[in-house]
């Protein structure tokens, strides 16, 4: 870091503790009303302000916080908004303050905003926290201080020692086989490790540095293996794939659906949390999750420097992992019906997917894409135009399709099926453009209540993926600026006032539904975990204070249906921020 950046750095903390000083001795002035994104703006960015309430006047104003002075005056638009009737929303477009400072927007009778920050380096910090977020979760092994500070904690989970389960038993492993399957990524609040969730969090991830590898080859944000010749973000994946890797039979190919408890463990630490773990039945969808994966990482990573053997030995792998899913086409993950069948019961987390057309395309995809052969190309409905479909842990299939239009150029027979990729993403985004402006909090994530489900967060974030995808081959500015929009909604431009990283913004969440968090003596969360976001689904049976599809939120360590982390929220998350800030770069 430069000294000169290390003094702004200074300088902005200063400045936001003085300025809580402050606030503290005039409570009364600020107001929630005025809904902004808590972590800030570049200079040249749009900038953009939600109003819930009506002050007095049509007026606005920007107020440099040091000084006090007024350096804009502006006029609140009204939003033209029909999704929530009863609601009632303005718009302050400051967009022409460039200077970077700390500022507030005040308007009469209703009070100032929290600090609007405004500088050249804006996300880099919290970009490095939800990146560093997947280390936080890191299964068999110790986080020290000296990476993980106050959050440091001893080691748990070395699954050295993990059952077969019953569901699992083959020819060649009996019930009560010890298999090894270590390291990996903690799947969410809880400590087990789910194939099919990994899947989507590897490729999203694996996607980051294939669209960025200039920028993150060189990005940095202190782990155990920073100092290593390989790049953080494949070291980070690296060690979720070694444990990846474990979970494939080397006798037949098909992969184990996940690594878990029977029940969830309490609301211990790591360390502590020591009931007997399986590995649990086989599964077609984990199979083709995996060999989707396994193919992405041996192409992203065959170049590097000291993996080009191990990008070898994952092609295999991708392709023992295919045949098994040929030979077994509809091996199905159904928890309840294995329960029914099997002892000990497993109730945790089931991923489980009844339509599998989406895993075999993605899965066809990268596997086409690092051999040329067309027996692939038999699970990819070529002569049908694609709808477009959000990415999520059962819907993977544009996974492959982004893949796909990352590598156009070199795809010349397929370039009819190509452009129609490209044909229904656009459509997909013109609609979204048309609808932005016309949504309470003026982002796409809102054009639609259907968007607020489990999970509702992560929904925004791939959508600022699918809306930078547009910006690589259209070069429309409208789509960057729409996936930045949707950056403004995460940090806090939304209807709950939160920003939804934490210990990031003005007001974040500070009881997320996670065991590590909760377990340790630590007041504060572990920093830069996605919480899952408004869910009217509400179904953890908490507290809600609204039932409003967007407000339906609370900051609460019971609310596992709006309040949890998961590994493939914060994946989408570290996506739309490292874009945002790798396309900054100069």
């Amino acid at each position: 870091m430069k000294k000169t950046d290390y003094l702004y750095r200074m300088f902005i903390g200063w400045a936001l503790l003085l300025l809580g000083c402050q606030e503290k001795r005039s409570f009364a002035q600020l107001t929630e009303a005025i809904s902004i994104n808590q972590v800030g703006h570049y200079p040249s960015s749009k900038k953009v302000a939600v109003i819930k309430e009506g002050g007095e006047g049509e007026m606005f104003k920007v107020i440099e916080s040091l000084s006090g002075e007024e350096v804009y005056e502006g006029t609140l638009v009204k939003v033209a908004q029909d999704q929530v009737p009863q609601r009632e929303a303005w718009k302050a477009d400051f967009s022409s303050i460039q200077q970077p400072g700390i500022y507030h927007i005040t308007i009469e009778g209703l009070g100032k905003s929290y600090p609007v920050i405004i500088r050249e380096d804006v996300y880099d910090e919290v970009l490095d926290a939800v990146l560093k977020g997947f280390y936080f979760q890191r299964a068999s092994t110790a986080l020290e201080p000296e990476h993980a500070g106050k959050w440091a904690r001893a080691a748990g989970h070395w699954d050295d020692k993990v059952f077969v389960h019953p569901s699992a038993v083959s020819d060649a492993k009996s019930e009560e086989t010890v298999l090894s399957a270590p390291k990996g990524w903690y799947d969410a609040g809880d400590y087990n490790k789910y194939i099919v969730n990994s899947g989507i969090s590897m490729g999203t991830l694996l996607s980051l540095f294939e669209d960025f590898p200039g920028y993150f080859d060189q990005k940095s944000w202190d782990i155990p293996e920073s100092q290593n010749a390989i790049p953080d973000i494949l070291d980070e994946i690296l060690w979720n794939l070694d444990w990846m890797e474990r979970m494939q039979d080397p006798l037949d190919g098909g992969v184990y659906h996940k690594l878990t408890t029977a029940e969830f463990e309490g609301m211990v630490t790591p360390v502590n949390a020591t009931a007997k773990r399986y590995v649990v039945s086989k599964s077609t969808a984990a199979t083709l999750d995996f060999a989707a994966f396994m193919a992405q990482a041996a192409r992203v990573m065959k170049d590097v420097e000291g993996l080009e053997d191990k990008a070898d030995k994952w092609q295999a792998q991708a392709e023992a992992a295919w045949k098994w899913a040929t030979e077994h086409p509809d091996r199905f993950y159904d928890q309840q019906k294995l329960n029914d069948h099997y002892d000990p019961d497993i109730n945790t987390g089931a991923y489980g997917d009844g339509n599998l057309q989406d895993e075999w395309i993605w899965a066809a995809c990268e596997l086409y894409l690092n051999t040329s052969d067309g027996a692939y190309l038999e699970k990819i409905p070529l002569d049908d135009v694609p709808s477009f479909s959000l990415p999520s842990w059962s819907d993977v299939a544009w996974l492959g399709y982004y893949s796909l239009l990352r590598k156009a150029d070199e795809l010349e027979a397929l370039q009819p099926f190509v452009a129609s990729l490209r044909s229904s993403l656009s459509a997909t985004g013109a609609d979204w453009l048309g609808q932005m402006n016309t949504t309470s909090f003026q982002s796409v994530m809102g054009k639609d209540p259907k968007d607020f489900v489990w999970g509702s967060n992560a929904v925004a974030a791939n959508q600022g993926i699918a809306l930078i995808q547009l910006y690589f081959f259209d070069k429309d500015p409208a789509y960057l600026e729409a996936a930045m929009a949707n950056l403004d909604y995460l940090l806090g431009r939304n209807a709950t006032g939160y920003c939804f990283v934490t210990g990031f913004g003005a007001k974040s969440p500070m009881h997320p539904h996670h065991r590590i968090s909760e377990a340790d003596d630590v007041e504060e969360p572990i920093p830069g975990l996605l919480v899952g976001g408004p869910n009217p689904g509400q179904q953890d049976g908490c507290d809600y204070p609204s039932t409003v599809f967007d407000e339906s939120y609370v900051d609460h360590l019971c609310s596992y249906a709006s309040n949890e982390i998961t590994i493939n929220w914060n994946a989408p998350m570290a996506y739309l921020l490292g874009a945002v800030v790798a396309m900054e770069q100069p």
